[in-house]
């Protein structure tokens, strides 16, 4: 199996294993059905000595046919029966090699730098797709068509998202493009210097400038594999993004409670913009002593600024008021690492 495989690869490799001269020459003589050697050097860059040769590598790959008539001719191959014996070989390729490829463990470094195009994709679609209650995202227009799929797919399972595109000049027309599709709460943002970035319950997160995803020299993107570094992102893109930018759609009034958060931001912004009462389950830690706690109790003052600096909530249980912060607290009495938030009643404990 394993000659099999290397086989197909080095098959499909030769194949497209093109020059810049045969695919000019190949593209010219596709546009125009036939050629002659002299028209092919007078329609591309191909210097006239190099033709006969490019041509000739061309039809030993099935591209073209070579006609010897005076003078000769070079006719084009209908493409699906050039490469319709390379499709079979090609899916069956890659079905082999995702067999045998292995995820990447994310445990292994809390911080990771990437540099390829490729590869920040693959982890903003990981992390979308791995998400199980809520995520922020900051994409251009193009990423989020890309990603429009499997962000249907996540509010279709309830999942929470913040979307903002940038920059707002191109992003799609709220008229013409259905936002509450794809996310809670849809905001754009001027300017290509906002980064692309994605966070996946306050935890898995990517960021990456704009120029990583282009063709320009400057380009990485910077992984977070623990919520002890990641929540960063997501305070980044809680208090110096979305605050700077304008609200394309909303539909927060619509969703169910209990409801389930990784930011205490998102948490007291629907308990203030939706009123009534509230209660609390929250999964946290004595920011004195570090001990890990649950707290369950009703929901009975917020503190929060529109820059977002500042938000948390106070609970009121059994033995007093507690006072919940976000990650890092230092001024409250808990530091949240999950809030869970319903109207009647605490949601039920969060299991651990």
């Amino acid at each position: 199996m394993v000659d099999e495989l290397r086989q197909t690869l080095e098959h499909v490799g030769e194949r497209f294993n093109l020059g810049e001269y045969e695919i000019d020459a190949y593209l010219a003589v596709l546009e125009h059905g036939e050629l002659t050697a002299s028209e092919i050097a007078d329609s591309t860059d191909i210097p006239q000595p190099r033709v006969y040769d490019t041509v000739r590598s061309l039809a030993d790959r099935g591209l073209v046919e070579l006609r010897e008539s005076r003078p000769m001719k070079i006719v084009a191959v209908n493409p699906e029966d050039s490469f319709g014996d390379i499709q079979a070989s090609f899916a069956e390729m890659v079905s082999e090699l995702e067999a045998r490829y292995t995820a990447p463990t994310r445990d292994t470094e809390a911080v990771s730098l990437v540099k390829s195009r490729s590869t920040i994709l693959r982890y903003i679609e990981e992390i979308i797709t791995t998400a199980e209650y809520e995520i922020a995202l900051s994409l251009t227009p193009d990423l989020l068509r890309r990603f429009a799929p499997q962000l249907r797919e996540k509010i279709a399972d309830g999942v929470t998202i913040e979307l903002l595109v940038t920059p707002a000049s191109r992003a799609p027309d709220p008229a013409e493009f259905d936002y509450l599709s794809v996310a809670t709460i849809a905001r754009a943002r001027r300017g290509i210097t906002t980064p692309v970035l994605a966070v996946a319950d306050g935890e898995y997160s990517i960021y990456a400038t704009q120029d990583a995803l282009r063709d320009d020299q400057d380009r990485y993107g910077v992984i977070f594999n623990r919520s002890a570094l990641g929540f960063l992102v997501s305070g980044f893109f809680g208090t110096v993004l979305w605050t700077t930018a304008e609200t394309l759609a909303a539909d927060g009034r619509d969703r169910p409670f209990p409801r389930r958060y990784a930011s205490i931001r998102r948490a007291v912004k629907d308990i203030r913009e939706l009123g009534g009462e509230f209660y609390a389950t929250v999964e946290g830690r004595n920011i004195e002593t570090g001990n890990s706690i649950v707290i369950q109790g009703k929901v009975v003052d917020v503190a929060f600024e529109d820059t977002e600096e500042v938000a948390s909530f106070t609970v009121e249980t059994p033995d007093g008021p507690v006072e919940i912060g976000g990650l890092v607290a230092a001024l409250e009495d808990i530091e949240s690492r999950e809030i869970r938030i319903g109207r009647n009643e605490p949601p039920g404990q969060i299991d651990n």
